[in-house]
């Protein structure tokens, strides 16, 4: 397994095409709005070598034998799902963000037994390709990004009927040896940070959409790719001098719109190639496990967000308020329920046809649609506990300024500090720390990993009703009714 450090040495080797600001970005790697991802990746990697975390963070491979981080695992039993859980909260707990890697540990256990139900229909040699390509990220302990969300154009549309074909990713040449592609996918968590990415269909298709019903592996630097990294609110403050303005300084999250102009795709790196009747099942198995990981990443942030609450009010002197203590009780209740749901989906796991262990698919929706609301609610007991000074504190540049002001000759920076004290013990600085955290979280570019990706990540709202209203089985729980009532018709 690979160490932090080696993580980032890696990524350097990669020729991975990064444009942002209009400007392509040679030294993505350590560019200031970028590097705080990478650090979040890096500590998947720090907390495996941990031998505390042991337990959680790695496992052995059912397909190799070997110790791998448990990132790159299939799941083999209902203990796996709620150790994955476990995991994404601890990794939530000590980044306060977005660490990016669930995504490809999601479509790896997807498209594992997807591709087994392909084969045993159509005698391809899909997982075959898939298991290969496994073994080899494990092995080598790889950062594998999975993209499903197309742009969609017109969403009253199919995709053969979009006016623009490239609006969702297709097929554009079958050769020989492969497949060339053209398209793109929206809002791809971790895509810059990853070494591979596995592209999957974002709906379910019928025949006129063959072309569209497509699934691969593709290395992030390949010919032909390349990635706009997605704008954050307050990203700039990142380029500013000091680091409290920023907030989060040290992790993040991070987004890109990942373009596929005409690329190759080998035969042994496919997955799906125009068995357009498999494309639901792979977008419901995939959903499904990463509507588990919201229930265990979501948690481990907001964690995070109701201790930086907790501090505020006791830096402004209130921890001892009745209604104070009640928000913090209302945060915490609101955050466990969200890991009560997402153990509860991985509990009530069962074996697939492949042999993973899939969750409870109508659980998993469930989950994810209780973190469409509370953290909302919980960013918005951590602004009432804060107080406005959260979003209306001078910059750290006026705490630290020398330039006298005022009668007395005090300076800019003496003048905040006076003003903006906390209560006796606690430094002017500090405040501003939890401030700026707890703004970040709340608003600012942490707020992409944390507030609205718990409304859109993993899909919308409304796709998980219409996943719970297929799942929640009216007619049997109409049959019930009826037994205990004695109707008869």
């Amino acid at each position: 397994m690979m160490t932090a450090t080696e993580y980032i040495d890696s990524l350097r080797k990669l020729k991975t095409r990064v444009y942002m600001f209009g400007e392509k970005i040679d030294n993505w790697v350590d560019h200031p709005i970028i590097r705080p991802s990478i650090n979040c990746v890096a500590v998947t990697y720090a907390l495996a070598q941990n031998p505390e975390y042991e337990d959680l963070m790695t496992v052995t491979s059912s397909l190799t034998g070997k110790k791998i981080n448990r990132f790159t695992h299939l799941h083999q039993s209902a203990e796996d799902l709620v150790k994955k859980v476990k995991m994404l909260r601890l990794c939530g707990r000590k980044t306060a963000s977005c660490f990016q890697r669930c995504v490809g540990m999601d479509a790896f256990n997807a498209v594992y037994s997807t591709t087994y139900e392909v084969d045993a229909v159509h005698g391809t040699h899909y997982q075959e390709n898939f298991k290969n390509f496994l073994m080899m990220v494990q092995e080598r302990d790889l950062t594998v990004d999975g993209a499903m969300t197309d742009p969609k154009g017109d969403r009253s549309k199919a995709p053969h009927e979009q006016k623009d074909p490239d609006l969702f990713l297709r097929v554009v040449e079958r050769r020989p040896d492969g497949i060339v592609v053209n398209g793109a996918k929206v809002h791809q968590t971790g895509a810059v940070n990853s070494h591979w990415i596995i592209f999957m269909p974002t709906i379910a298709m019928g025949e006129a959409d063959s072309d569209y019903a497509v699934s691969f592996a593709c290395p992030a630097d390949a010919e032909g790719l390349y990635m706009v990294y997605g704008r954050q609110s307050c990203d700039t403050r990142k380029l500013e001098d000091g680091c409290i303005d920023v907030g989060n300084s040290k992790f993040g999250g991070q987004e890109a719109l990942v373009v596929l102009d005409h690329v190759f795709i080998p035969n042994e790196y496919i997955f799906l190639n125009g068995e357009y009747e498999f494309a639901g099942m792979l977008v419901e198995r995939f959903a499904g496990y990463h509507r588990q990981s919201y229930g265990g990443c979501k948690v481990g942030v907001g964690d995070v967000v109701i201790g930086a609450a907790a501090l505020a009010a006791e830096y402004n002197g209130v921890e001892k308020a009745s209604h104070i203590k009640d928000k913090l009780i209302e945060m915490t209740h609101l955050n466990e329920t969200l890991y009560s749901c997402g153990i509860a989906c991985s509990c009530e796991g069962c074996p697939t046809k492949a042999g993973n262990y899939q969750i409870d698919l109508l659980l998993a929706n469930v989950c994810k649609q209780n973190v469409t609301r509370f953290p909302y609610e919980i960013v918005r007991l951590a602004e009432d506990i804060a107080g406005g000074l959260m979003v209306t504190m001078p910059s750290d540049a006026d705490f630290k300024s020398d330039l006298p002001v005022g009668s007395m000759g005090e300076t800019i920076g003496e003048i905040c500090n006076k003003y903006f004290a906390a209560r006796e013990g606690v430094s002017t600085e500090d405040r501003q720390k939890i401030m700026r955290f707890l703004e970040n979280v709340c608003i600012g570019a942490a707020a992409v990993g944390y507030r609205t990706e718990s409304l859109h990540g993993a899909g919308s709202p409304q796709a998980q009703r219409v996943m719970i209203a297929r799942q929640g089985d009216i007619q049997g729980k109409k049959k019930l009714a009826k037994a205990i009532t004695g109707i008869q018709n």
